[in-house]
């Protein structure tokens, strides 16, 4: 080309999560069945969507406004809706302009990153889910800034970390809280929360705070929200209905905006997303549309709630097998639907296998754990995957030094997935004694 015209950031925008999907496909053509247990969509996984949410749905389908545009920030009956969900806690107040509708979390995260000044960074936990730290590097040109989760302490934050990092980086303006967290599954106590906060509030930096797990919380812990935590410091919220409903496939997310009104920069900042999404002109109508019936039907609690009962017992399924296996640090999950294993540190070499009884993929791997730069983890991954069939993401990838990887609590048949996590169980013995 006559100028370079790839973006400074362009390197750093990576998805394990989906790249990992091509290998599995070439072992399903050398005849390896697969259980994909890489990337959290319930209904690839054989989620049930009940009668009555179809047949929203589907009567939203029947009339012409659903093939419309919608406003820019998105339909005003369904941002009063959601903002009555807020208001009703009696904490922050917000109003419908406080919300502005995306195609999913993933374009309200490149926006929301992507509209900062280049030399504003947003520090990120590690491990971090991979869009939100590819899309803050990218924009910066820069590796990602983080703070530690510590997987001896529940995978909670090391708030010393988030503390000194902020203090001694004066180019962080942001602090990000994933919570219930990817790829953990942590569940952070109020006290954290708030400790997180005022740190924000003593550096003056803005919070964004990725709520998309929210109301998928079990074995018996409790969060809240950021906006009952949040007093004057400004905030953005990030929800969606991909992972409740779920409606992966919806791309429907919106942020909710505390606070704009009390920082003239943060003000324009928001302003700044709004008018990059007018440029688009919406977002996507029809989902938006089924928000509000659907999440008021009088079969939505009890279907919620199910849901989250099955997850926490394959939460403690997996946390009982893993936790026996030695090599490996486990928590269990209290929120969301993932799990991440961490090795312990010298345990993983260079020269460890598994054992492969197809010659031919016996080869592919070798050149995948060949390749250059391939850590540690991800060398396990790929011969758990052609050993065994089932196909995680290794750890690394989600902004982390740690070593491991990241499992999906989503097989609906429960025996097959005690079968999973016995398999994995085993082939981690088997892998580090090799």
């Amino acid at each position: 080309m006559r100028n370079n015209i790839v973006h400074i950031g362009a390197g750093e925008l990576t998805y394990e999560i989906r790249a990992i999907v091509e290998i599995a496909e070439k072992l399903n053509k050398l005849g390896i069945k697969t259980n994909m247990e890489n990337i959290g969509d319930p209904v690839a996984k054989g989620e049930k969507i009940p009668a009555w949410m179809k047949k929203i749905v589907a009567d939203l389908a029947m009339k012409d406004c659903s093939y419309g545009y919608c406003p820019t920030r998105g339909l005003l009956e369904t941002r009063t809706f959601l903002c009555d969900v807020t208001n009703r806690r009696g904490k922050t107040q917000i109003s419908p302009e406080d919300i502005i509708f995306f195609n999913g979390l993933g374009d309200a995260i490149q926006k929301v990153y992507g509209l900062l000044r280049r030399e504003a960074r947003v520090i990120g936990p590690s491990p971090t889910y991979s869009t939100h730290s590819s899309g803050e590097a990218s924009h910066a040109g820069q590796k990602p800034v983080s703070y530690r989760l510590d997987p001896d302490n529940n995978w909670y934050p090391d708030l010393d970390d988030l503390r000194l990092s902020v203090k001694y980086n004066p180019a962080i303006s942001g602090i990000l809280i994933i919570n219930p967290d990817n790829p953990t599954g942590a569940v952070y106590p109020e006290r954290i929360l708030k400790e997180m906060i005022a740190i924000a509030k003593e550096y003056d930096l803005f919070i964004i705070s990725d709520e998309i797990y929210h109301n998928i919380v079990y074995n018996g812990q409790s969060t809240k929200p950021i906006s009952d935590l949040i007093g004057d410091v400004p905030a953005i919220a990030m929800k969606g209905i991909s992972k409740e409903l779920p409606w992966p496939g919806s791309r429907c997310g919106w942020i909710e905006v505390y606070n704009a009104d009390k920082d003239a920069v943060f003000n324009q900042y928001v302003q700044s997303i709004l008018n990059s999404k007018m440029v688009e002109v919406c977002s996507t109508t029809l989902p938006q549309k089924a928000i509000p019936p659907i999440m008021s039907h009088p079969e939505y609690p009890a279907y919620l709630e199910e849901r989250k009962s099955r997850y926490e017992r394959c939460s403690n399924v997996a946390y009982e097998i893993l936790r026996k296996v030695p090599g490996i640090k486990v928590n269990r999950t209290n929120g969301a639907f993932y799990m991440s294993v961490v090795f312990e540190k010298g345990k993983l070499t260079h020269k460890q296998t598994l054992p492969i009884k197809v010659e031919e993929v016996r080869a592919l791997v070798n050149g995948l754990v060949t390749a250059p730069g391939v850590s540690l983890d991800k060398r396990f991954v790929y011969y758990l995957l052609a050993s065994t069939g089932i196909c995680v993401v290794p750890l690394s990838s989600f902004c982390t030094a740690e070593q491991g990887f990241r499992i999906t609590l989503l097989e609906r048949n429960e025996k097959e997935f005690s079968r999973i996590f016995e398999e994995i169980g085993a082939a981690i013995t088997a892998y580090l004694q090799s």
